[in-house]
C-alpha cells in the first residue's frame, strides 16, 4: 500500500454532538481552574490593568463576586452553545460593558482599551487553554481530530467578541507559535499583582466565608497555574502546596469521572436556561 492508498481519518466537525459535548464537560469543569484561568487572561499588564481599575462596579468581581461568576459562566455558554443570534446579544452586551474601560497613554500610566482585538485574542486563548488541558486530563487522551474540531468551535471564544474569524490562528499548530510568544509578553505590576492575590485569597470575601473558601481557592487558583505565570504572580508556593494540590486534583478527576453527568453539567443547565430566559425577555445577561 501507498502512502496515497493510506485510508485518511474523516475531519470532525465543529458542530458535531461528541465537540458540543466536550463544551459542556469544558464549562463545567471550569468550576475547579476558572479562577486560574482570570489570572492567566490578566497576566497581560493592559488586560490586568483594565480591570482591575475598572469603573464598572457591577462586573468586577471583588465587588458583585456571585454576579461576575454567573457573568462569566453565561458569557462561556453563549459563545460555545448558544446559536448565531444569542452571540450577537451577547457581543452586544459585553460592549456596552465595555465601552468605559478605555484609558490613553495620556490619562494613566498603563493604555487599555477592552476593544483591542489583539488583547480580546489573548483571553479567548488563556480560556482555551485552561480548557483544552482539562479536557485531556479528565476526558482524554483525544484524538488530533476531535482536539482540532474543538478547537475551532473556541474561535467563537474571541469572535464572540472583536476577534475577527481570520485572526484566530487556523489551527493549533498556528495557535500555539501564537501562544508561546504571547507567554513572553506577560507582565504583571504591583496594581495587577495585588488585585491577582486579592482574587486568589478571597480578601473581598466577608470573614466568615473567607474562613470556609479561602484556602481551598488559594490551592487549586496557584495550583492550576504554569510556571511562568505563578513566577509572574509572586504568591509563596512550596512543595507541601504541591502534593497537597496533586491530592486535590486527583480528587477532582476522580469525581469528574465517576459523578453521573446530570450532576455535572447542573449548574451548567442553570446557567443555561437563565440565558436563554434573559434574552427571550429582553434582560439585562451581563
Amino acid at each position: 500500500m501507498t502512502l496515497t492508498e493510506i485510508p485518511q481519518r474523516p475531519r470532525v466537525d465543529e458542530d458535531a454532538p461528541e465537540i458540543e459535548m466536550l463544551a459542556r464537560e469544558a464549562i463545567a469543569g471550569s468550576a475547579w481552574f476558572g479562577s486560574a484561568n482570570v489570572v492567566m487572561q490578566l497576566a497581560r499588564l493592559p488586560v490586568g490593568r483594565g480591570v482591575a481599575e475598572s469603573t464598572v462596579d457591577s462586573g468586577r468581581v471583588d465587588k458583585h463576586p456571585y454576579k461576575r461568576q454567573r457573568t462569566t459562566g453565561t458569557y462561556l455558554i453563549v459563545a460555545l452553545l448558544g446559536s448565531e443570534t444569542d452571540r450577537k446579544v451577547m457581543c452586544s452586551e459585553v460592549n456596552r460593558q465595555h465601552r468605559s474601560v478605555v484609558r490613553t497613554e495620556e490619562e494613566a500610566d498603563v493604555a487599555y482599551n477592552a476593544f483591542d482585538p489583539e488583547l480580546q485574542l489573548w483571553v479567548a486563548a488563556c480560556i482555551y487553554v485552561g480548557f483544552s488541558c482539562w479536557l485531556e486530563m479528565a476526558r482524554g487522551p483525544l484524538t488530533d481530530e476531535v482536539h482540532e474540531a474543538f478547537y475551532r468551535r473556541c474561535a467563537r471564544l474571541g469572535t464572540t467578541l472583536q476577534v475577527p474569524e481570520e485572526k484566530w490562528p487556523a489551527d493549533r499548530e498556528a495557535f500555539y507559535e501564537y501562544w508561546w510568544a504571547a507567554v513572553r509578553e506577560i507582565e504583571m505590576d504591583d496594581v495587577t499583582r495585588g488585585y491577582l492575590s486579592d482574587l486568589a485569597n478571597l480578601r473581598f470575601f466577608k470573614p466568615w466565608a473567607r474562613r470556609i473558601f479561602a484556602r481551598n481557592n488559594r490551592l487549586l487558583t496557584i495550583g492550576f497555574l504554569p510556571q511562568e505565570f505563578r513566577d509572574a504572580l509572586a504568591e509563596p508556593w512550596t512543595a507541601d502546596d504541591q502534593r497537597r494540590f496533586e491530592r486535590r486534583l486527583r480528587t477532582a478527576l476522580l469525581l469528574d469521572r465517576r459523578l453521573p453527568r446530570a450532576v455535572r453539567w447542573a449548574g451548567l443547565r442553570v446557567y443555561h436556561f437563565d440565558v436563554k430566559r434573559r434574552i427571550r425577555r429582553g434582560r439585562p445577561i451581563v
